[in-house]
């Protein structure tokens, strides 16, 4: 249940990197809001992650999917660059993030 638990945080914290864009600055109350509870949820769940799993792993994890999740969003909601290195570089997250999950 724990990886359970940590693919749920790893969703939300892909929200809340999103919502903050779209806050704009909390300027923006209905995504300000979404942000923030996005937040808390993604904490909450990597809280109950790491009471089985060792929390470098998971935080790796966590933060890998966070990332990668990021990105691509941005390049697809955003139109931020796409660049060959750029999911280069995301690929060695992926391998990174399944190595630590195969250990």
């Amino acid at each position: 249940m724990a990886w359970v638990y940590l693919l749920i945080a790893s969703i939300f914290e892909v929200t809340w990197a999103i919502g903050l864009k779209y806050s704009d600055g909390f300027t923006n109350i209905i995504p300000s809001i979404i942000t923030a509870i996005a937040m808390i949820a993604s904490y909450y769940f990597l809280a109950l992650s790491i009471k089985e799993l060792p929390l470098g792993t998971a935080y790796a994890i966590w933060t890998g999917i966070g990332t990668i999740g990021t990105v691509v969003l941005g390049v697809i909601l955003f139109k931020e660059p796409a660049s060959l290195m750029r999911f280069l570089c995301i690929a060695l997250i992926i391998l990174g993030v399944t190595g630590l999950k195969l250990l």
